[in-house]
């Protein structure tokens, strides 16, 4: 998480978005770096809404603070962690996704109670609006950089150059058509939540 206390900006860390490198190349210009732990580095809105946006409030004084997400397409965002739970590191954990598929990956993600190597959470509740009224104020797709980046150096006053951080290996990754129907049946809420933002 990013706080730009005079743009009155915080850059919400959605994992699997690609804000690793945001952090690094912007963390200069931050009045607030949140890098661990992971659970308030990646302060889903409900978090947010609930610690950190009354205590800018309280010791702030300040009741206008925008927020700022990215949201990656459903499909591309488990891909990419599956990819991420199959770097070396993770030999030998029992989180690790060497010995499946990605369609395996897929169907253990959708079950009730997910086992631990997919049990990833979900981007649209991460994203859901809270009761008060707090909701994200700007939400880009991920796949859109053009677009953030413009917002970001506008609303900064900078230029951004990103650096290449925290990337997965490259391997090609589809979902058998049976699987994919079914994530999208079933995780809905994740697909209609992508298909409302618009690019820039």
């Amino acid at each position: 998480m990013l706080v730009f206390w005079k743009q009155k900006l915080v850059f919400l860390s959605v994992p699997k978005t690609g804000t690793t490198a945001f952090e690094q190349a912007l963390a200069p210009l931050a009045a607030m770096v949140i890098l661990d732990p992971p659970e308030l580095k990646h302060a889903p809105l409900y978090r947010y809404n609930r610690f950190f946006r009354p205590m800018f409030e309280k010791a702030g004084r300040v009741d206008d603070m925008e927020t700022l997400a990215v949201m990656r397409e459903p499909v591309s965002w488990l891909g990419s962690w599956y990819r991420y739970r199959r770097r070396p590191f993770m030999q030998g954990k029992a989180n690790a996704t060497f010995d499946i598929s990605f369609d395996e990956f897929v169907e253990a993600h959708m079950q009730g109670k997910p086992p631990g190597f997919a049990n990833v959470g979900s981007q649209a509740k991460f994203l859901e609006p809270r009761p008060n009224g707090t909701a994200v104020t700007h939400l880009f797709r991920y796949e859109d950089q053009a677009g953030l980046i413009g917002f970001l150096e506008e609303r900064l006053e900078t230029t951004i150059d990103l650096p290449r951080a925290n990337v997965s290996p490259q391997m090609d990754l589809s979902l058998s058509p049976d699987v994919e129907s079914r994530l999208r049946r079933k995780k809905a809420e994740e697909f209609d939540l992508y298909a409302s933002i618009s690019s820039r």
